[in-house]
């Protein structure tokens, strides 16, 4: 039963909009303001209302995505179950797509089922706004999957960023232009038409302090918007570099480049004229005043699919050309010309490039011909990080290894299409079995299976990294509700075990139970899933590669002993595991052991202290925004307080679990166990209470902010308003 679910429920800071509404989903913060495009702006936002297609059409670097964000921004209190940005650009294979999707929603589906079904399903019902950004290099599989969509949920609004239209029926299209640029050389620097020239003075100002457009340069500033054509990616890099050059000096830099250019640079970036050139001028000539090794190093960086850190850019970057020493320092200097993207986060400093100077660098790592070798490289690197990760997770250090390992996501998913695209099986396998811990405890198992299915496919060399991918994969399959998968790989993996691999490591025993014994469980044989989990010893072992399985083994036969009605023997069970993981400071598991304890505590007729074990164990699965396991501990936490008598708590708190099942596609993961308990408790507190104040009750709670409900779960508070003094929800 033991498993992730880790989603974001869209609530967190600056959930609050200027008229106390909240503002649903995950949009990123505005970093700066919107320069001109008041008109465009208007009339996306008219459009996004009108219909339920929208692309912006242009140019790299012309600002669409700038300006989808901001109506996305404007737009987003209108709908009632929020705006969702879906970056895409870091996708390298169309059939991630789904999975992009649902990452980027409040969804973390536990099914078998495809993941577009399971998209389109939990679409169809809500009235929402999905912004999907940079789509031109999957505009055939977003056509598809947009159709798709649209077809399953009435209420849904797509506002697509491209550089040419999906060309679908329901499709509107916003074609945008660079920034206009003055007609006269005369005049204020605010005046009509100077959209261009206020932008390139912004961003000059935030390079050298205290730079104001004044008479004496105003001429070389809009000499230098016209000739960029007031794209604003152009006047951004021609703005980094006022740093080292007078106005004058980057025009004439300028002139001669446009004189030398031509299409000498090769670099196809899907544009169309007429300002084709001046992205080419300014990428080009940007890379042209780079060193030497500033050059290479954003070549070798285009690797990269969304964010990386300084340890990743060393580790592919590096060579005997280029110095590790000299990395930061070339990584800093990328950052001040607006080659890089410096990105602070609460686990650490990353840096990303826009898409078109990751092109740029892409086109010009191929042209040394080192794209295999650095791509290998960094394939390398995240396999190192895996194992790693894979290594330290029953740990200390476990929340670290959570956020480093979410926050590498996209690199993690390039990797492993690396693997697939050059058919390297031994790689792919090693990989997918490493991350088990994405895959099962941070709430990815549906692309975990998706990879496995297919890097298992691809070898079938038995040795010990194809049993752990048997594993992996056998794993993701449980949690997905798959069961007999589940059985059919405890058998292919114990085969392994035994008579291919010769694995002798200790806690392989330990994997093979688990496996077996949760198949079972999952499928309500309780008794034959204990004589599965009993056959193993109850002592931890030593070290080994499935180190996790032990603890795995301990809250699944804990579980069962609660559904066998033996109690006292599950709350035992709990209890050792929980001084175990509290001895070797790990998290996670320590968190599932908290819950069955406190469903032990709860058959036991203790209700207090079943609370309190569930509040302990809500606040493990909040660190580690396991989405399956917050669900699970507050249906707990409702079954307490029914038997407290606290029956208007029970329906708040059942609401706000319903919020949360709601994301995960199976409600209590199809256990019958699970589903008996949760009615029990429904038709206890409707005894107490009545129809009528229940449903009120449990529309609260399936109504409030869910970060907000679920924080007051934990603190163990009540229904935070008299039943009886709200309106019920409509029948």
């Amino acid at each position: 039963m033991h498993g992730g679910g880790r989603t974001s429920l869209g609530y967190g800071k600056g959930a609050v909009g200027v008229a106390g509404e909240w503002r649903v989903g995950n949009l990123p913060e505005e970093r700066d303001r919107l320069v001109g495009r008041q008109a465009q702006r208007a009339e996306l936002a008219r459009l996004v209302r009108r219909s339920r297609l929208v692309t912006v059409t242009g140019v790299g670097g012309v600002g669409k995505t700038r300006l989808a964000q901001s109506v996305a921004g404007e737009l987003q209190p209108s709908f009632a179950d929020g705006a969702w940005w879906v970056e895409l650009s870091p996708l390298c294979d169309g059939r991630a797509l789904p999975f992009a999707l649902a990452e980027a929603l409040p969804l973390a589906d536990q099914t078998t089922r495809p993941m577009l079904e399971v998209v389109a399903e939990y679409l169809a019902g809500r009235e929402i706004l999905l912004v999907w950004d940079t789509c031109e290099h999957l505009v055939d599989e977003c056509r598809e999957t947009v159709s798709a969509l649209l077809a399953e949920a009435p209420n849904l609004r797509i506002l697509a960023t491209s550089r040419r239209p999906l060309v679908l029926p329901a499709e509107e299209v916003v074609a945008l232009d660079p920034l206009p640029v003055p007609a006269t050389d005369d005049g204020p620097a605010a005046g009509e038409g100077d959209d261009a020239v206020v932008l390139l003075a912004e961003r000059a100002a935030e390079t050298v302090p205290g730079f104001t457009v004044t008479t004496a340069n105003r001429r070389d500033l809009v000499a230098l918007c016209r000739r960029l054509e007031g794209l604003p990616l152009a006047l951004e890099l021609a703005a980094a570099r006022l740093r080292d050059m007078s106005l004058a000096e980057l025009n004439q830099r300028l002139d001669d480049r446009y004189a030398v250019l031509g299409t000498t640079d090769g670099v196809d970036y899907g544009a169309d004229p007429p300002w084709h050139q001046a992205l080419r001028t300014a990428i080009g000539w940007s890379h042209q005043l780079c060193t030497p090794h500033e050059r290479l190093a954003w070549a070798r960086l285009s690797v990269f699919a969304g964010t990386f850190d300084m340890a990743a850019a060393r580790r592919v970057c590096a060579d005997e050309r280029l110095p590790a020493a000299r990395i930061p320092h070339l990584l800093a200097s990328l950052v001040q010309d607006s080659i890089v993207e410096w990105t602070p986060t609460g686990a650490g400093e990353r840096y990303r490039m826009l898409d078109t100077i990751r092109e740029y660098g892409a086109h010009w790592l191929r042209g040394v011909g080192e794209e295999q070798t650095v791509r290998r490289r960094h394939r390398d690197h995240y396999l190192d990080l895996a194992r790693t990760a894979d290594a330290s997770w029953i740990g200390p250090h476990q929340i670290i290894w959570y956020e480093r390992t979410v926050a590498e996501h996209a690199n993690l998913r390039a990797a492993l299409d690396f693997c697939l695209a050059e058919q390297d099986g031994p790689s792919a396998l090693e990989l997918g079995g490493a991350l088990w811990f994405l895959w099962s405890a941070c709430g990815f198992a549906k692309e975990g299976r998706h990879y496995l299915d297919r890097a298992l496919a691809l070898d079938v060399s038995p040795g010990p990294v194809w049993a752990k991918a048997v594993w992996s994969c056998g794993r993701a399959a449980i949690i997905l509700g798959d069961t007999e998968t589940g059985l059919r790989l405890a058998g292919v993996f114990r085969k392994a075990m035994a008579e291919e691999t010769g694995e002798t490591d200790g806690t392989a025993v330990f994997a093979a139970a688990f496996l077996h014994g949760c198949s079972l469980s999952m499928q309500g044989r309780q008794q034959q899933a204990a004589e599965v989990l009993d056959a193993v010893p109850r002592t931890r072992p030593g070290r080994g590669r499935y180190d996790a399985e032990w603890f795995a083994v301990s809250i699944t036969r804990a579980f069962v002993y609660v559904h066998l009605g033996r109690f006292a023997d599950a709350m035992a069970v709990t209890e050792e595991l929980v001084t175990e993981s509290a001895r070797c400071g790990e998290t996670w598991a320590r968190a599932y052991g908290d819950y069955v304890r406190a469903m032990a505590a709860l058959g036991l007729g203790r209700a207090e202290e079943a609370a309190a074990h569930a509040r302990t164990a809500l606040d493990g699965k909040r660190r580690l925004h396991d989405s399956l396991g917050i669900a699970l501990v507050i249906d707990v936490l409702a079954g307490a307080a029914v038997a407290a008598g606290r029956a208007h708590a029970a329906a708040w708190l059942l609401g706000i679990a319903d919020q949360v099942w709601h994301t995960l596609g199976s409600p209590q993961m199809g256990s019958p166990e699970l589903l008996a308990a949760r009615k029990a408790c429904e038709d206890q507190a409707r005894c107490l209470i009545g129809d009528d104040a229940y449903r009120t009750a449990f529309h609260i709670g399936s109504t409030v902010a869910p970060e907000a409900g679920i924080a007051a779960a934990s603190r163990g508070a009540d229904c935070p308003a008299p039943p009886s003094s709200l309106p019920g929800p409509a029948e």
